[in-house]
């Protein structure tokens, strides 16, 4: 996957914003204002998500690409390496799972996060 590739994904997601609160280089999505993911736009080495503990764990023993995320929590958030041999699908599947759990479990007001979720329920995601 390159860099463009997962800012069209990203973008893809609804409602997506796409921010660069870090520094000039390092874009961050956010789903109701909470981060989903992010990598930096030069180097595009890696890309962190959210990713639930039991699930982070599991995936970083089956693939060499998935490790804890640097600069972040690491239970919480896994950093999968864009040049390694993980499909696109794969890649894919990880950003859309981390957007559906910023979105069920940190996404407020409540109202809000149901709002958007009747709208995937309705339209379906990418």
């Amino acid at each position: 996957m390159d860099v463009l590739s997962f800012r069209d994904y990203c973008l893809s997601l609804p409602l997506t914003e796409e921010t660069t609160p870090f520094d000039e280089t390092t874009l961050v999505y956010k789903i109701g204002g909470k981060m989903y993911a992010c990598a930096d736009m030069e180097t595009f080495e890696w890309i962190a998500v959210k990713c639930d503990p039991d699930e982070a764990v599991a995936l970083r023993e089956q693939y060499a690409e998935v490790n804890p995320a640097f600069h972040f929590n690491k239970v919480h958030w896994n950093g999968i390496g864009t040049a390694g041999d993980l499909p696109d699908a794969f890649i894919r599947e990880q950003i859309r799972n981390s957007y559906l759990l910023v979105l069920r479990k940190s996404v407020t007001p409540r109202a809000r996060r149901e709002e958007i979720l009747r709208y995937i329920e309705v339209n379906g995601l990418p």
